[in-house]
């Protein structure tokens, strides 16, 4: 059916079907609201198509592939062989399945799917073009607004990705083989888990970073695991450098990195890839909207600044996922889309981002959530800490993998869980025990009193709680 340039409305208008667009677009519509969707590429947004999911699908097919070849201690002896074209096969048929289930979710839910692009005209108004030949364009007049268009791959000078051998974290979960080398630009949480991919497939990975240490943003006893880890997969790490040029040469790819601070390294260096992988960032897709002509505001980065209910500058118009900034997670977007439409449907809703955990799925992975010690005390709080080491956990033990500690964070005087960090086995999955407490008002009481299941990893939480009150059974105080 060929749209003309008419005009429709809509109670509730959501632009982008990521996490936290087709969450926002459902619940407003279990709310009784008049929703309209416009997607104009995959539902599911980065996360389900280029980013969360098919990563995930990768690192646990490496993994598989690493541990068989890795097992002689267990007397297990093997040497598999790695065919990454049936893997991302493997990998693209877990996204379709979900992508797929996205849409079917909201047509149940009864939200008007478009497929499109918008264009503010007003603070009342987009113009949505819509895709396919013939298929003409239409305005949409709304009452509530939620942007939700996500982010993309952050480009560096020289270093453009239409040469087949400069990749974002997209390309590179779709590479035809596995490269016998790969340079990585950036050892933040892609870079990291990108590294341990495909390392553990097999290629020789080197990887520069501006500053001096793996994941800058973690704690250096978390992140020190983690790359002592990735070194023994064989990852060399060249701290102190940023990538100045690259030139091709037979075939390959010769990158250039010069000292970020010339008092620490004195001369450049170079590295021969196959594939480069530029991994310093994401920045959000705000570009596209005409946004100025609504009237919303952005920082210097782009980013839409919201207040815990998601609203923008305008109080129409609310802004959920990695657009509205930092931390660019998923599930932070999908719990703004939630809010979003629960304060336009007049219900009392917020984020407490202080319950929102994190989460890293390198070797070993790495949750988070709320205060460190450091953040709690530049707050004026008088933290308490309790650790335990994996090293003591008969399950990690038994699993062969002891590597990393539980640390969780509580204010002195009322013991009141504010914080943790885990590094080791399962720390994606852990962390979560954790955030339900600090959503709670929990306690460190509620944590250690709490019967946890023997042998499991989860004791190591109950014994960090308990460590905190001195009262640790399986560790020293």
């Amino acid at each position: 059916m060929v749209v003309g340039d008419v005009t429709t409305s809509t109670d509730v208008l959501v632009i982008g079907a990521g996490p936290g667009g087709y969450v926002a677009a459902i619940r407003a519509a279990q709310l009784a609201l008049d929703v309209t969707l416009v997607e104009k590429g995959e539902y599911g947004g980065a996360c389900l198509n280029r980013g969360c999911i098919p990563s995930k699908a990768l690192i646990h097919g490496s993994k598989l592939a690493s541990e068989a070849g890795q097992a002689e201690e267990l007397g297990i002896y093997a040497d598999p062989t790695v065919a990454l074209d049936e893997m991302i096969n493997w990998k693209d048929g877990v996204v379709d399945q979900l992508t797929s289930g996205i849409e079917q979710l909201c047509t149940a839910a009864g939200v008007n799917l478009l497929k499109g692009t918008a264009e503010f005209a007003d603070e009342n108004k987009v113009r949505i073009i819509h895709q396919g030949e013939g298929q003409g364009s239409e305005s949409l007049k709304f009452e509530n607004c939620i942007i939700a268009t996500g982010s993309r791959p952050i480009e560096i000078p020289g270093f453009g990705f239409e040469d087949e051998r400069i990749v974002s974290s997209d390309g590179a979960l779709n590479f035809d083989t596995v490269p016998d080398e790969l340079v990585i630009v950036g050892a933040g949480y892609i870079g990291m888990e990108l590294a341990t991919v495909y390392s553990r497939l097999g290629s020789d990975v080197s990887v520069i970073e501006m500053l001096e240490q793996a994941l800058p943003s973690y704690e250096e006893d978390i992140a020190s695991i983690v790359r002592k880890r990735a070194e023994r997969l064989g990852v060399d790490f060249h701290f102190g450098y940023t990538a100045d040029s690259w030139a091709a040469s037979d075939g390959k790819a010769v990158l250039t990195a010069v000292p970020a601070d010339e008092a620490a390294h004195d001369s450049d260096i170079e590295l021969t890839a196959d594939r480069i992988l530029v991994a310093v960032g994401r920045r959000p897709v705000t570009d596209t909207l005409s946004i100025d002509d609504a009237g919303v505001e952005t920082n210097a980065q782009g980013f839409i600044p919201t207040d815990s209910t998601c609203r923008t500058n305008k109080e129409h118009i609310f802004a959920v996922g990695d657009v509205a900034g930092e931390p660019m997670l998923a599930h932070k977007g999908s719990k703004e889309g939630e809010v979003a439409a629960e304060v336009i449907a007049g219900e009392p809703a917020a984020v407490d981002y202080q319950a929102l955990p994190a989460a890293v799925f390198t070797d070993p992975e790495i949750g988070t959530v709320g205060l460190t010690e450091n953040e709690a005390a530049n707050k004026g709080m008088t933290p308490v800490t309790g650790e335990f080491q994996f090293q003591a956990s008969g399950r990690a033990l038994t699993a062969n993998r002891a590597e990393g500690f539980v640390r969780i964070i509580a204010t002195k005087e009322t013991e009141r869980v504010i914080g943790a960090q885990i590094v080791g086995p399962e720390a994606s999955e852990l962390i979560a025990e954790i955030a339900a407490m600090i959503e709670m008002g929990a306690k460190l009481e509620d944590i250690g009193s709490t019967v946890h299941t023997h042998p499991t990893l989860s004791e190591a939480i109950m014994e960090a709680a308990q460590n905190a009150r001195e009262k640790a059974i399986h560790r020293r105080n």
